[in-house]
């Protein structure tokens, strides 16, 4: 009895991301899930893809919490009152939304539900969408076939999908690669070549890190390593977010 009790508290210890737990947020009668990740070291970057995703370094990263999905039209209609998307549906990805309107949006948020939400930064996106602690050496998140995990130009009908449509990653998270783009918070700039703790990347830049690739991209933008940027005024069909809690 006392080894089946100790056994259950670890497993509940284990559940957790060293005191984050998995959660549900509701605003409006609008609800997302967040899943608790736990840090980790890494290699972060490729030798196989394009020359900004080397040098391959060593990056530490904390715990955190962060979306299980694509933030949904209607969770921005919940916390904006306005949906800017260009394909329409509760359950779609909200895109045509630039990396500024996604600040106005997380004040609102955060005042809304009374905690601290954030982008994620792109150290914290590319780790969780490799699968964190939990990774399997994926090329795609989840999958080394593309199509089981993520909408992309061959099987997207040139649109968005409901964000749940397709098999989750090892950590549970849905659309990290295809679907839409998602943004991060980092400035967009070369990799360090040497290793790093927490990193929040360059200090200035005229672009905003984008992730994941999307329905009206070919299968190597869907990598877990692949980068882009966007200028953070602009704003498209093809790029969303999802976001990090702050305890």
């Amino acid at each position: 009895m006392k080894k089946l009790i100790i056994i259950s508290v670890l497993i509940v210890i284990t559940s957790m991301a060293f005191g984050q737990i998995n959660f549900t947020e509701s605003i409006n009668g609008v609800s997302f899930e967040m899943i608790a990740v736990n840090g980790g070291t890494f290699q972060m970057g490729s030798d196989k893809g394009n020359d900004n995703e080397k040098p391959i370094h060593s990056i530490t990263l904390i715990d955190f919490t962060i979306g299980k999905t694509e933030v949904t039209q209607a969770i921005w209609q919940a916390v904006m009152g306005n949906n800017p998307s260009n394909f329409k549906g509760d359950d779609l990805p909200v895109e045509n939304v630039s990396w500024n309107d996604i600040q106005r949006f997380i004040t609102a948020l955060n005042q809304k539900t009374g905690k601290t939400y954030r982008l994620p930064t792109e150290a914290e996106w590319e780790y969780a969408a490799r699968g964190g602690i939990q990774s399997n050496g994926y090329e795609y998140a989840g999958s080394n076939t593309l199509a089981d995990v993520g909408w992309y130009y061959d099987n997207s009908g040139r649109q968005t999908h409901p964000v749940t449509g397709k098999q989750p990653n090892e950590l549970g998270m849905y659309d990290m690669s295809g679907n839409v783009w998602e943004w991060c918070a980092d400035w967009y700039g070369a990799y360090p070549d040497s290793p790093q703790t927490n990193p929040n990347g360059p200090s200035s830049g005229s672009g905003h890190v984008i992730r994941g690739g999307g329905w009206c991209n070919l299968p190597q933008c869907c990598r877990s390593t692949y980068r882009g940027n966007y200028r953070p005024g602009l704003y498209s069909y093809y790029i969303g977010f999802r976001v990090v809690f702050v305890p």
